[in-house]
């Protein structure tokens, strides 16, 4: 490569890589894997280093992390927060081994721990009492999110035990794999885009300006590296043990999270171990960190430019195996929308058989040039969710022309449409393409919205075949003559039966559908399955405006000016209630007296007797159950707290009170109370 090319290519990699980042760090929207990234960078190290005349100040090599947003206080890192180095095979993992051995000039024992899959943190305590939270940002300055921190029960507000006077402490914030199950399925069932990886959301979850919506996502956090000048032991193993002591989640050394070995067998064991068995953990993890532990030995070491020589990360490859696309099929969805389908050829991957995996849109297939017959390679997104990343190439290639996505439903054949700024297609067909129609009484029946007991998927899409119901509100027309004895054929085309609904089915679903009849209206207002307003945003809605009649005539500015109720929403909810045919709907849920007021005499208080009190409640109770002593104190104005601070008002302990909940309240010399004594508080 001569002069010329070479500056060429460092200028076209310096501006892609400083696109991914920005994409990574700030959009949370990455468009190639961690390797991918790294190659490009070590490519543009190698030339930087062979051309040094056209290494410029500002090259990604030279920084780290990405972008700040100007949503939270910016703080400058007491100490950079730098990135590690990353090798992807164990030889280098031996020839870094064997350099810091020759520098130290003696043998070195070394602390292996997993590389968590989320966002780092730097944690600031002073007086044992949590000031500051601060995430990676630059490497020099971070954004402080230490309210959102606090609401991450892993993470300590107050700390116990003998601990410096000020001290910081490092970690990571992650995103449980069940907690990102349960997000995507929520958001499944309010209409919206699944989030891609538990990583990426739990950083977009960080940078939420309302904390409360940071409560409920259920984050988590282990702290792995202590700063503090004066600890008892120069060895980062203790010293993560002592942070133990003063309250804080660290690896677990019983379950092989953290081990020590002073040879590099002792290091590719642990690697080795991880490298199988990290799907069996609840949360992602990306690879394994190795460090020297002795401290002593860390200025010693040094820094190269950008990371230091007595750390580096080994980064697992994400599993991926090439199977055949068989097939591409579209599901469609409640909402309409279109989601392509490859059916694969059975191939095991990340712990289970995988035959089916999500095409994303029809830009991704036409990205990746995805034909049916090829071979693709597959991977789990965040090791959850299998998609294609590609054509495996090294296979002969179908012969088949370049995929023609569909331009009809193809459950009704109804043109497809295809919004503006959106990237999926939608069958507008609603009153009559059968997995909406289908699907939206699934929605309505379920659970967390009219719980309809005795009513399944067979029976519903039963009634839609014998043409008993069009939609979930003529449910409530339905007569005990007419369903008893009703059949309708149940399973797959491979396997079809004919079934018929006896007295007890019968009784259980006419019961069923009378008893929703009492659902609350904000849970009815959930059950219209208006697309993008799930269950929380529902009760927000149905809180501030009461009734039906405002919901129709509700504005879009009106809207806005309700907690957690952005303009996709607002827009979304108003145009359902200008709809004909879901006016139609709602006058047979208001014929059939369901309950299309909100019961002001729910939310009422019944005093103001613990207005403004903060109170954490802990153990059994005797006249209590968990959730009835918690609606019993909000009834009366107070709050309930998980955790016990220096804010807290006072405990309400029952039996079987947590030992450590106990010991904090007694060093803060909070009050305890009986079940007893509250009540005589609230009288």
């Amino acid at each position: 490569m001569n002069e010329l090319e070479a500056q060429f290519r460092i200028e076209e990699l310096s501006n892609q890589l400083h696109e991914h980042n920005h994409r990574y760090y700030v959009l949370n929207a990455p468009l190639i894997s961690d390797q991918q990234f790294d190659f490009l960078l070590r490519e543009l190290e190698q030339l930087e280093n062979q051309f040094p005349q056209f290494k410029n100040p500002f090259s990604p090599t030279q920084r780290v992390g990405g972008d700040i947003t100007d949503k939270f206080e910016k703080v400058q890192h007491k100490s950079a927060m730098l990135s590690l180095s990353n090798s992807y095979n164990k030889e280098e993992i031996q020839e870094w081994a064997s350099r810091a051995i020759a520098l130290a000039g003696k043998e070195i024992e070394f602390v292996m721990e997993l590389k968590y899959d989320g966002v780092a943190i730097a944690l600031w305590y002073e007086k044992g009492k949590l000031i500051r939270a601060l995430t990676r940002g630059d490497g020099q300055v971070g954004e402080d999110v230490v309210q959102n921190a606090k609401t991450i029960k892993a993470i300590p507000i107050s700390l116990s035990g003998h601990f410096p006077n000020e001290f910081e402490i490092r970690g990571e914030i992650f995103m449980p794999k069940s907690v990102f199950l349960k997000l995507n399925e929520e958001r499944a069932e309010a209409g919206e885009e699944r989030y891609a990886n538990p990583r990426n959301t739990c950083a977009g979850t960080l940078k939420q300006q309302d904390s409360a919506t940071v409560a409920k996502r259920n984050l988590d956090c282990y702290l792995y590296f202590v700063l503090a000048e004066n600890s008892q032991s120069t060895l980062h193993s203790e010293r993560v043990q002592e942070a133990a002591q003063w309250g804080f989640k660290v690896p677990d050394a019983r379950m092989r999270m953290i081990e020590t070995s002073k040879t590099v067998d002792g290091i590719i064991d642990f690697i080795s171990y991880w490298d199988i068995h990290r799907t069996e953990l609840p949360f992602e993890i990306d690879g394994i960190v190795i460090k020297v532990n002795d401290t002593q030995l860390w200025d010693e070491l040094g820094m190269t430019a950008k990371s230091p020589r007595w750390a580096i990360a080994y980064k697992f490859k994400a599993e991926s195996v090439s199977t055949q696309l068989e097939k591409i099929t579209y599901q469609v969805g409640r909402t309409g929308a279109i989601t392509p389908v490859a059916n694969l050829a059975p191939v095991f991957l990340a712990g289970t058989t995988v035959k089916r995996a999500s095409l994303h849109n029809a830009d991704q297939i036409e990205k990746l040039d995805i034909r049916e017959g090829d071979f693709v390679w597959v991977e789990k997104g965040g090791e959850i969710i299998p998609k294609v990343t590609g054509v495996d190439l090294s296979k002969p290639r179908s012969h088949s022309s370049s995929h023609n996505y569909i331009t009809h439903c193809p459950e009704c054949q109804t043109l497809l449409v295809r919004n503006e700024g959106e990237v999926l297609h939608y069958c507008p067909n609603e009153l009559n393409c059968p997995p909406q129609v289908l699907g939206k009484i699934e929605h309505f029946i379920s659970r967390k919205a009219m719980n309809i007991d005795g009513l399944g998927t067979e029976t519903v899409a039963g009634l839609l075949a014998q043409r008993m119901i069009q939609d979930a509100g003529d449910l409530y027309t339905l007569r005990y003559e007419e369903l008893l004895g009703l059949e309708f054929n149940v399973g797959s085309d491979d396997d079809i039966k004919r079934r018929s609904l006896q007295q007890k089915s019968v009784e259980n679903l006419i019961l069923g559908i009378e008893n929703s009849k009492q659902v609350p209206f904000e849970r009815i207002l959930f059950a219209l399955g208006i697309r993008h307003v799930g269950e929380t945003v529902a009760k927000k809605i149905a809180k501030a405006l009461k009734n039906i009649e405002e919901c129709k005539n509700a504005t879009f500015e009106q809207l806005l000016t309700i907690d957690e109720v952005g303009e996709i929403i607002a827009d979304s909810f108003v145009h359902w209630f200008k709809q004909e045919k879901n006016i139609v709907f709602l006058q047979k849920l208001i014929d059939a007296q369901c309950q299309m007021s909100i019961d002001e005499s729910a939310h009422a208080l019944h005093s103001n007797a613990l207005s403004g009190l903060s109170i954490v409640v802990s153990g059994t109770f005797e006249t209590f159950t968990r959730d009835g002593i918690k609606e019993f104190i909000e009834k009366n104005g107070g709050k309930v707290s998980g955790s016990i601070s220096s804010k807290t008002s006072f405990v309400v302990a029952g039996a079987d009170m947590g030992p450590a909940k106990l010991k904090k309240a007694e060093d803060l010399k909070i009050t305890i109370l009986s079940e007893h004594d509250l009540r005589s508080v609230v009288g």
